[in-house]
C-alpha cells in the first residue's frame, strides 16, 4: 500500500464502525460502504486523508471525513479522532 494510504476495511475497524476486521469486509463486500460517492467493491479499497467514507449500518447512516489513518483500534475517543461526521449522521 502507498504512503498515506490503507485498507478500507483496516480504517473501518480503527474507527469503530464495525466490531471486528471481518465484519469491516463484509460490510464493503456487502456493498453498505460507498467512498467518495462510488460503491467500493473490494475491502482492500485504498483509503487516505481527505476522502469520504459513506457506511449504511444497520442502525444508522454515516457520511465522515477521514481526518486520520491511525495505527492501532484504540479507545472510542481515540477512534473518534480518526474522522469527522459530515451531516446529520451520528457515530
Amino acid at each position: 500500500m502507498k504512503p498515506g494510504r490503507q485498507r478500507l476495511d483496516k480504517w473501518l475497524w480503527f474507527a469503530r464502525f464495525a466490531r471486528t476486521r471481518s465484519l469491516a469486509a463484509r460490510l464493503v463486500t456487502d456493498g453498505h460502504v460507498r467512498l467518495n460517492g462510488k460503491r467500493a467493491e473490494t475491502s482492500a479499497t485504498a483509503v487516505g486523508l481527505g476522502d469520504v467514507v459513506t457506511v449504511a449500518a444497520a442502525h444508522a447512516t454515516v457520511a465522515a471525513r477521514v481526518l486520520d489513518l491511525g495505527e492501532r483500534r484504540g479507545p472510542a475517543p481515540e477512534a473518534q479522532t480518526l474522522y469527522e461526521v459530515l451531516g446529520d449522521g451520528a457515530a
